[in-house]
């Protein structure tokens, strides 16, 4: 009588090892971030993030560098394997912030002007002002 497939002797793979062995093997190769690791090994990017940061914690990788988001700010950290100094995070400071911002705003009426959305006007005061056009 044939052995019913739940009683066959089946091979065991513990793909939490394999994982593990995938995600060091990234790491010897190069810097990468959480969210590159989590799309090469094919784990959940909070899995990751949480094996990357008990590395760090044990001082087996440290923080390589840091990668900006779309606002420019020091977000995604990159990891190495091996010991070092993390990097320094770089912040921006409130002066730097306000006068980006204030750019930013500028650049965008300087656009509004030239595609005749916006005009600018003098002022009371003396100085030039933006103005929507009617």
């Amino acid at each position: 009588m044939p052995t019913p497939p739940s009683k066959q002797k089946k091979r065991v793979v513990k793909t939490n090892a394999i994982m593990q062995a995938n995600l060091i093997k990234l790491l010897l190769d190069g810097t990468h971030t959480c969210k590159e690791l989590a799309e090469a090994v094919g784990a959940h990017y909070v899995t990751v993030l949480h094996y990357c940061r008990e590395l760090h914690k044990a001082g087996a990788a440290h923080i390589h560098m840091w990668e900006k988001d779309s606002r420019g700010r020091d977000l995604l950290k990159v990891y190495k394997l091996g010991q070092g100094k993390d990097a320094k995070r770089r912040k921006m400071s409130s002066a730097e912030r306000q006068q980006k911002y204030r750019d930013k705003k500028k650049h965008a009426q300087m656009v509004q002007v030239t595609t005749g959305n916006g005009e600018y006007e003098a002022r009371a005061n003396g100085r030039i002002g933006y103005k929507v056009a009617s």
